[in-house]
């Protein structure tokens, strides 16, 4: 088999696996309450991959991320959540000020 082959085929079983869960997430979500013990475990643990995600993000970057300096990484995460904290919980804002910041630190 080709590469582009096991490309194609990767592609599609992805594909598939996710829009299969997501299909039967959409046909069980409305017999869960949002106050249910399973459904705030469900949202624990999307938040602790999301914060998992993150933090080998800011500790063990990939590509680009991996030439500026940990503590250039670090001071910016503590500003920005300190500006997300004072935005009234705006996602917007620390985003883009996160990345001119890192590149105006990486620059210096």
């Amino acid at each position: 088999m080709e590469s582009s082959q096991i490309i194609i085929l990767a592609i599609i079983a992805t594909s598939l696996a996710t829009f299969i869960s997501r299909f039967m997430g959409a046909l069980t979500s409305e017999k869960v309450s949002v106050k249910s013990k399973i459904f705030q475990w469900f949202n624990c643990v999307a938040y602790s991959t999301l914060a998992a995600l993150l933090g080998r993000m800011i500790i063990f970057p990939a590509g680009v991320l991996s030439d500026s300096d940990l503590i250039y990484r670090l001071v910016v995460l503590v500003c920005c959540i300190f500006i997300f904290i004072k935005s009234k919980k705006n996602l917007v804002i620390p985003t883009i000020i996160s990345a001119f910041f890192l590149a105006l630190l990486n620059n210096i």
